[in-house]
């Protein structure tokens, strides 16, 4: 079978080093299973999410996208761009969608990109890792290289905000999307019912207002402790960040005893199918994941 080939945006946290490099490698042993190529773009920059939003205008803020998928367009020519970073992705969908709005805004960008010998045509469609697999791969094609079903345990899909809105994933309800719960029980384990899935984790609060971002992730671990969750498993770098790296902090605090893994659904699928911990990054984990662990030393 050829493989399905898409210019890939790994995006800063998930490069080799970063804080979320394990989810890059799930996603990498998940992708040869169902015979993805990510052919990654050459020289690709910062979207600039974290910052994009500063002073420094509209302008600037597309510009860094649109580097990229221009770069994309002509060193992988015919090729969508993929992104596994939700703040990637709606960075990117961002520029896409204003440059077909404005001509002239793209006569602005594409003089901005004169500085770098590129321009941007805009023919480059944007999407996120989870559109490609729901939408390309489709649920039996995701299950057919199931080997290892991870039969027992129950996960709390937290979807976060970022997948969610304001574009979402195609056909998916805004306040109750069911994508990770599917996910779940197509790697034979049992979705809880979760009733934070599109919580925000307070991600742009968590240096700035400390304490009412965790209180918004003692709210989500909460939650997924008192609905059965062995673990809580989410699309996002900064969602599982963290949630997973403040309940320590919350526990100092507050006197839990916070120890909720929380994994990627990469990391389900590259256990389930067949991968063993480290293919699945979960040596990269704070909070041990040693149910997933168990069944990924599974012979």
């Amino acid at each position: 079978m050829s493989k399905k080939q898409y210019a890939f945006y790994p995006g800063c946290s998930s490069q080799k080093g970063a804080s979320a490099s394990n989810f890059l490698t799930s996603i990498g042993v998940m992708c040869e299973k169902l015979d993805i190529q990510l052919n990654e773009i050459p020289d690709w920059n910062c979207c600039g999410a974290s910052i994009g939003y500063g002073e420094g205008g509209e302008l600037p803020r597309l510009v860094l996208s649109a580097r990229n998928l221009a770069l994309a367009e002509r060193e992988l020519p015919g090729q969508e761009m993929v992104s596994v970073c939700p703040a990637c992705w709606l960075s990117s969908r961002e520029t896409v969608d204003r440059l077909h709005e404005s001509e002239s805004l793209l006569a602005e960008t594409n003089e901005a990109l004169k500085e770098a010998g590129l321009t941007l045509k805009n023919e480059v469609k944007q999407r996120h890792m989870v559109e490609v697999l729901i939408e390309d791969i489709g649920w039996e094609g995701m299950k057919k290289p199931v080997v290892k079903p991870l039969e027992g345990l129950k996960f709390a899909g937290y979807v976060g905000c970022q997948t969610n809105r304001p574009f979402g994933i195609a056909g998916e309800s805004f306040e109750n999307p069911q994508y990770l719960d599917k996910m779940v029980e197509m790697v034979g384990a049992e979705p809880v019912k979760y009733d934070q899935k599109v919580t925000c984790c307070g991600g742009a609060l968590a240096f700035s207002e400390p304490d009412k971002s965790q209180a918004q992730i003692r709210q989500i671990v909460e939650s997924a402790y008192d609905h059965g969750a062995d673990m809580i498993v989410t699309p996002c770098q900064l969602c599982q960040a963290n949630v997973e790296i403040y309940q320590s902090e919350i526990n100092k605090k507050k006197g839990t005893k916070f120890n909720m893994p929380v994994v990627y659904y990469s990391q389900l699928m590259t256990v389930a199918y067949g991968g063993d911990a480290k293919q699945a990054g979960l040596d990269g984990q704070l909070i041990r994941a040693e149910q997933l662990e168990k069944i990924a030393s599974k012979k």
